[in-house]
């Protein structure tokens, strides 16, 4: 299938200014001395997008998501490399981007339109229907600069999908959208693919990425490091998040641990210490060395402690959190019916997971000891691990749950007569 779009080795740099002039005197005491860093959002993109696909960027932010696709749109130019797109471009990379905030709803339509390669006569013709996807009949003849975010937004993509674009470009802007919105542009983005056109969407919601993409596409400080299908780059993204998150953590001064106690949580400010968790750690029991478990997976969590008690009011208990916050899994010896007789010195406790009954995401493992009814906390490690679940089936939801399905045609002469 012919591309749609071809990145053929593109770089993009940009100046970046230390000092600012202010006056015409300034600018022209300081003429070509005026200090400045080259800083390369892209380097070196190769990216092939075939016809009729959707491809997600996604990558932190800063990683050049964004300049990509400027530069697809045509609004700036690679300072390396080439890219090629053929067919129609409709692009809604911001909030009001190409919205003069003076003139009225209805204004821009026209104005909006016509910078999108839309004749007067069709953009008459089309009014009524961006509108009514816009949902903003009674705001049509109002000032845009009085809309809300949400209304920019439904009034930029209704322009922009009534186009009917052969390539469409959507630069997070859906994430503004109330619920309802984002369900009707999401459907309005599968007639899309169903009628062949190419999209490209940057957004950091990756589970909207598995649902509508084909294919996806990791920017990492400005190079691309994975391309592939959504679920593989998906978990390429979260191994660079994590190794960045470190990068960071190493790089903090010792000076800095003063401040980290004021964000101790209220169990870590409460532990005695009689019972220390000295380590902790996963091991993945499915084979995998990269740091991640399928779904239905294995894993165990080692936790090593030491004890200056000779005790049997002990509770060993853990909890499994997303990146969210949200609580998908918590129990404890108590919860289990468990009691242990710990003696002082140093231990060992192994919470065993033989499956994993959750869907793609990023994890996050507390655990706590404390007596056995919890009214006094030993210790606590709060979200001290965590682990990664790849979902290459790409099913949808946050839990895998074990599930047949099971379809019967009744011919007619086995249906019953009434």
């Amino acid at each position: 299938m012919a591309a749609s779009i071809l990145v053929q080795n593109v770089s993009r740099h940009f100046r970046l200014y230390h000092e600012r002039q202010s006056t015409l005197k300034e600018r022209l005491l300081q003429f070509r001395r005026t200090p400045y860093d080259d800083f390369w959002a892209l380097r070196n993109i190769v990216l092939e997008i075939e016809k009729g696909s959707t491809i997600g960027l996604i990558g932190a932010n800063g990683s050049g998501k964004s300049t990509l696709l400027k530069l697809i749109a045509g609004i700036l130019r690679p300072s390396e490399g080439e890219v090629r797109v053929r067919g129609r471009i409709a692009a809604l990379l911001e909030l009001g981007a190409g919205f003069q905030s003076e003139l009225t709803g209805r204004e821009n339509i026209f104005l909006n339109g016509s910078l999108l390669g839309m004749s007067q006569r069709e953009l008459a013709r089309r009014f009524d229907e961006i509108v009514a996807f816009a949902e903003l009949e009674e705001f049509i003849d109002t000032q845009v600069r009085f809309y809300s975010s949400g209304m920019y937004v439904r009034l930029g993509f209704a322009i922009a999908v009534n186009v009917e674009p052969d390539i469409l470009l959507i630069d997070e802007v859906l994430a503004v959208g109330d619920e309802a919105f984002q369900r009707k542009c999401l459907e309005r983005i599968r007639a899309f693919q169903r009628e062949g056109r190419t999209m490209v969407l940057v957004t950091h919601a990756v589970e909207q990425v598995r649902q509508i993409c084909d294919a996806a596409a990791v920017l990492d400080r400005g190079e691309l490091v994975a391309h592939g299908p959504p679920g593989e780059a998906i978990r390429s993204y979260r191994e660079h998040l994590l190794e960045h998150a470190r990068e960071r953590e190493a790089l903090e001064p010792a000076e800095a641990t003063d401040d980290r106690l004021a964000f101790l949580t209220d169990q870590e400010r409460r532990a005695t210490k009689d019972i220390t968790i000295t380590d902790c750690r996963i091991e993945y029991r499915s084979g995998s060395a990269r740091g991640y478990v399928l779904p239905d997976g294995a894993i165990e969590v080692h936790v090593a402690f030491d004890s200056k008690l000779a005790t049997d009011d002990v509770n060993f208990g853990i909890a499994i959190n997303d990146v969210e916050g949200r609580l998908a899994f918590g129990t404890n010896m108590r919860l289990l019916g468990q009691r242990v007789q710990l003696q002082p010195g140093p231990g060992g406790a192994v919470f065993q997971l033989p499956r994993v009954a959750l869907l793609d995401g990023t994890f996050l493992v507390t655990i706590g000891i404390t007596t056995y009814d919890e009214g006094t906390v030993y210790d606590w490690a709060e979200e001290r691990l965590e682990f990664e679940v790849m979902n290459p089936g790409g099913l949808l939801g946050y839990a895998h749950l074990p599930i047949e399905i099971q379809v019967e045609s009744v011919s007619p002469t086995q249906r019953a007569v009434p």
